[in-house]
């Protein structure tokens, strides 16, 4: 294994990605969301489901091709752990800045100090401790104790209910009403980047790590792995259900199974057999456009430009032709074109943000 090497097809995938996360993030309207665009209400797994976890195996991949080649080259396993820690701090704390502007200009009743860039931050400070102080059997070690460990926890929770499962009763009991769902009279609640879930979803990211070694090694074991973690996944579902907002064990090794599917594909067609790297001005400056574009929606809503341009711009022509979810989706779609055109301005002029 060699030197640091850049993947186009990883930079693509984690574009297409970044893109979809925009696509189902933004809707036109909330009340009328394109049915393939929402979420499985609670057990199983739809395509939008594979979005987040796609996102974290990419960040193992993208640990496993840009700190482990370091440490195989003798680097300051201290200064590196300093690198990776520091990272990831700034990405958690871009994440508190977003939710205190959701907080401050939609006039949210409270604080949610859990979200997608804090969990994105954390997974990737372990993830690259790992990858650092860990050999690749130990790494292994590691992520079945993970995935093992918190399927006894779920099982020793006695409910996979929504709120009375042990994630939400955990969260509920450390930070109550500050949870993205809390119900004041009943004391319970429930937040989809809650913390005990994150252990879930570092399973997703440490999994990341072993694509990225395949990738850098034998890249055919990716499609290898994938048959194996969807097959995994699919019978562990049969005891512990495929669920997104948990992040049950099986929901990680049937969402990784695709990610190394895909990432095997990308690589075949981009790396490979050169075919243009769709989504990579995306992917170059991923957590820059993911970041950039929820704080401009943010402020959109809080002057009521969002609601406008959506009524004016689709609601109006789109809806009395084709319905209001296409409506909602060709803004969605309308929103990730316009902000390309920033992502394709910056790859360009080889201007890369590194949070």
């Amino acid at each position: 294994m060699g030197a640091n090497i850049r993947y186009a097809s990883v930079d693509a995938l984690r574009g297409i990605t970044v893109a979809a996360m925009l696509v189902v993030n933004n809707p036109g309207s909330w009340s009328h969301v394109f049915p393939p665009l929402l979420h499985a209400q609670w057990h199983g797994c739809t395509l939008t489901d594979l979005v987040f976890p796609f996102f974290l195996v990419i960040v193992g991949v993208s640990i496993a091709l840009g700190v482990v080649p370091r440490v195989e080259q003798g680097g300051d396993r201290a200064a590196l752990s300093r690198t990776v820690l520091v990272r990831a701090l700034r990405i958690l704390g871009l994440g508190l800045l977003l939710h205190f502007l959701a907080w401050w200009w939609l006039d949210l009743p409270h604080y949610r100090p859990w979200g997608v860039l804090q969990r994105i931050g954390i997974c990737f400070a372990l993830a690259g401790m790992a990858a650092i102080w860990l050999r690749p059997r130990a790494q292994w070690l590691l992520l079945g104790g993970v995935l093992s460990g918190y399927a006894l926890l779920l099982a020793a929770g006695g409910s996979l209910e929504p709120l009375l499962n042990l994630p939400s009763r955990v969260d509920s009991a450390l930070l109550g009403p500050l949870l993205y769902q809390y119900d004041v009279t009943t004391g319970q609640g429930h937040d989809p980047e809650g913390l005990l879930s994150t252990l879930g979803a570092l399973a997703s990211s440490l999994i990341g790590l072993q694509a990225g070694a395949m990738l850098r090694t034998r890249p055919v074991h990716l499609l290898v792995g994938a048959v194996m973690l969807l097959a995994a996944g699919l019978l562990w579902s049969a005891w512990l259900p495929f669920n997104k907002n948990l992040w049950t064990p099986s929901y990680v090794l049937w969402t990784a199974g695709w990610a190394f599917a895909s990432l095997w594909l990308a690589h075949l067609l981009i790396d490979t057999r050169q075919w243009p790297a769709l989504g990579r001005r995306f992917g170059v400056n991923a957590i820059t456009a993911y970041a950039g574009s929820s704080a401009m929606v943010l402020a959109m809503m809080a002057t009521g430009l969002w609601g406008w341009l959506y009524a004016q711009l689709f609601d109006r022509w789109i809806t009395p032709l084709a319905g209001a979810q296409l409506a909602s989706l060709l803004m969605a779609l309308a929103f990730v074109a316009l902000w390309w055109v920033p992502m394709a301005w910056m790859d360009r002029r080889r201007i890369y943000l590194k949070i």
